[in-house]
């Protein structure tokens, strides 16, 4: 999938002003929207006040490092997209800013490829992110509809940390969703079956739910690796890419006793969900 980079604004943080200087050049040649900060303290006053598709930071920084500001920033928003460069190279640091969820790990000095390439990777997740929150509160509002109930909507994710940066708790509860026999876990990449769990792929459980969103119609191939997996795709290929995500779902499914024709290939066209009764 193509990318417009015009939409797309990053956060570049870094104490050395050449070296942003020369990431914002670098991104800005290929038509992102570059916004600058010095310290990590700067870069979380300049987040209060704007949403960013992509921060990328340096690691070694007086006050705040990189790492400090990666767990700042995922403590208010999990989906948020961070990528984190330093010239010293750490296997500690890796694992910790993995531990972490960041979304990459570069060595200065990177070429200007690898800093475009990194930062395309992470705007197409954080673009896939923002199509699965509308996807989720699609499959609520049609479940609400069709059950004559009403589900709360989560709060909607935030890449505007608060100043004052309180610890989040950890929650313990988990909003669910039933189509029909199936009870799905929104961000575990799970669902149950008859009180079996099933750990799913994130693309496994991307083209469920979306699958789910749009039941009452054939989705082709293309469509669910476009809307999935997040590029296009011609029908043929995207019939090879989706069809073993298919089979290790339907897999899954019969391992625990549910019958795996809820997935319904509708041969030429596509697949949809099965007509199941939503409780």
């Amino acid at each position: 999938m193509s990318i417009d980079n015009s939409e797309a604004t990053i956060l570049v943080v870094d104490d050395e002003g050449a070296i942003r200087y020369s990431v914002t050049k670098t991104l800005e040649r290929v038509g992102y929207h570059v916004v600058t900060a010095s310290s990590g303290e700067e870069a979380l006053d300049v987040m209060a006040n704007q949403e960013f598709d992509v921060v990328l930071t340096d690691i070694r920084m007086p006050g705040i490092s990189g790492v400090d500001l990666l767990a700042r920033i995922k403590e208010q928003s999990a989906d948020a997209v961070v990528i984190l460069m330093t010239g010293y190279a750490s296997l500690g640091t890796a694992v910790e800013s993995l531990r972490l969820g960041a979304h990459d790990y570069l060595i200065k000095p990177s070429t200007s490829e690898d800093i475009r390439d990194s930062v395309k990777r992470g705007v197409e997740r954080a673009r896939n992110l923002h199509r699965r929150r509308q996807l989720l509160s699609s499959i609520r509002t049609n479940a609400s509809e069709l059950s004559g109930t009403t589900m709360s909507p989560p709060p909607a994710p935030s890449a505007r940390p608060v100043k004052e940066y309180p610890p989040t708790p950890i929650s313990t509860t988990t909003t669910t969703m039933n189509i029909g026999p199936l009870t799905i876990y929104p961000g575990r990449y799970q669902i149950e079956v008859e009180g079996k769990m099933i750990d799913l792929t994130p693309t496994e459980f991307d083209l469920l739910l979306y699958l789910a969103a749009h039941r009452g119609r054939v989705v082709p191939c293309s469509e669910l690796v476009r809307e999935v997996r997040g590029y296009m795709a011609e029908e043929r290929e995207a019939r090879e890419v989706i069809r073993p995500h298919v089979s290790n779902l339907r897999r899954k499914l019969k391992n625990v006793g549910q019958d795996p024709n809820i997935l319904v290939n509708v041969r030429g066209i596509g697949y949809r969900l099965n007509e199941v009764e939503v409780d």
